[in-house]
């Protein structure tokens, strides 16, 4: 099912973090925080909304991260429920695309929830004092391949953070499916 994550909550601090990475190391926020600002996206492997952008995606992020954006993707599904977002399928997704950044396992889920994730893809653009300036999406092309016309709202604003310490005050929410939340015990 789709669904839409609040509008952006300028200022708001980035939670911190420990997590597991696929590629064997654990990795806290400061490990990823970029000197001009960090982008934290909450992804996984199986919804077909990240599979449609994750090429686009790739190419943001190291975009992003020659500008001096640190930037990291977690997922937070139940693996129970979604057995493709296993920690070992994220290793080999991972693997296969070469994720230029780090990509974590919030098994827990504690993280997504501090971060008030709702959906895959969810983005978190930080400036470099860790305060949200970006919620929205990656691009208008959403679900369809990019065209010479796609839009690149991440990407302009988070070069907006890097520049000026400030996200644009007009953000598309990003849409994607539901973070699938482990049943409460």
């Amino acid at each position: 099912m789709a669904t839409t994550p609040p509008v952006c909550d300028f200022g708001a601090k980035a939670p911190d973090f420990t997590l597991p990475g696929t590629d064997g190391r654990t990795y806290a926020l400061a490990d990823i925080a970029g000197p001009k600002g960090t982008l934290v996206m909450f992804i996984c492997n199986h919804c077909p909304y990240v599979k449609a952008i994750l090429e686009r995606l790739i190419v943001t992020a190291q975009d992003l991260q020659t500008m001096g954006i640190g930037v990291v993707a977690i997922c937070a599904n139940d693996a129970t429920t979604h057995p493709a977002d296993s920690f070992e399928n994220m290793k080999a997704l991972a693997e296969r695309h070469a994720f230029p950044f780090p990509y974590l396992h919030d098994e827990s889920q504690e993280v997504a929830k501090a971060y008030g994730a709702v959906c895959t893809p969810d983005f978190f653009g930080y400036n470099a004092d860790l305060a949200l300036q970006y919620r929205g999406r990656l691009d208008d092309a959403g679900k369809k391949p990019a065209g010479p016309d796609t839009s690149s709202d991440l990407l302009d604003a988070m070069h907006r953070v890097a520049e000026t310490g400030t996200g644009p005050e007009a953000q598309v929410p990003s849409m994607g499916c539901s973070i699938k939340w482990k049943a409460a015990a």
